[in-house]
């Protein structure tokens, strides 16, 4: 199936129903970041740390799968050269409600985030990445774009699920509130489910999501040619792994 034009119609049907990655940042906050006083997330809820950003006055910074009037909006109003790339187009209409209403500048993109190439090489100074890949199969892909398109000692800000978590039912996590493992990893939607509960996901209008290996979200990275030099972890901010581990990770790469 198409996997783009399905999870595009996904993401449009989550701004209809509110989902927290699509409430746009008010106004007080842009007004802040103007300021100087920000700060933004990769994964559910750690503020990714400011040294890990370069000045960004005027550089050239790629949100990427980042739409929701969220990231991309309180990175300009900081001062940088913002453009957001989403496959979602009501995802990248909350950027623009929030540049139109806040007076800010931004560049919007719509597309696959496996594809950069509408944009020449060395186009990007940062890409800001959170939590997006799942929803794509081939993560190597995207690290191969991003290294291509970021400028030399550019910087990659990259959020992204554990693995961890796509072992288990879902069902039984979501109905009964029970971790039971039932899959393996690499993990597909696609591959993994059963045909009715895949079609019960298609009909409903849900994403359909791939748990990557960490060879791939992290050794893939130094595969397409990044050094590594941050790294942390992120609970999911009530999940029923939480108490137990935390299943998010945020990684800062730098082109060498």
């Amino acid at each position: 199936m198409d996997i783009l034009k399905h999870n595009r119609e996904a993401w449009n049907q989550q701004v209809e129903n509110g989902n927290i990655w699509t409430r746009p940042v008010d106004s007080q906050i842009i007004e802040n970041a103007k300021k100087g006083i920000w700060s933004v997330v990769l994964t559910p809820t750690k503020p990714v740390p400011l040294d890990w950003f370069p000045k960004l006055d005027g550089k050239k910074v790629l949100c990427l799968a980042s739409g929701g009037g969220q990231q991309g909006p309180v990175l300009a109003a900081a001062g940088a050269d913002v453009t957001v790339f989403d496959n979602s187009p009501s995802q990248l209409k909350r950027d623009m409600e929030v540049a139109k209403r806040d007076g800010l500048s931004i560049k919007i993109e719509q597309g696959d985030m496996r594809d950069l190439s509408r944009f020449v090489n060395e186009s990007f100074d940062l890409i800001f990445h959170p939590v997006s890949n799942c929803f794509m199969d081939d993560v190597n892909k995207v690290w191969k774009e991003c290294y291509r398109v970021l400028k030399k000692d550019g910087t990659l800000l990259a959020g992204f699920s554990n693995p961890l978590t796509y072992i288990f039912d879902m069902n039984e996590w979501d109905e009964n509130h029970k971790l039971i493992v039932r899959h393996r990893i690499p993990y597909s939607d696609l591959e993994q489910l059963s045909k009715e509960q895949l079609e019960v996901k298609i009909a409903n209008k849900e994403t359909l999501e791939y748990g990557h290996s960490l060879q791939d979200q992290i050794g893939g990275q130094v595969d397409a040619g990044f050094m590594i030099n941050g790294f942390y972890e992120d609970s999911a901010g009530g999940d029923l792994l939480d108490p137990y581990i935390n299943t998010f990770i945020a990684t800062r790469a730098i082109k060498k």
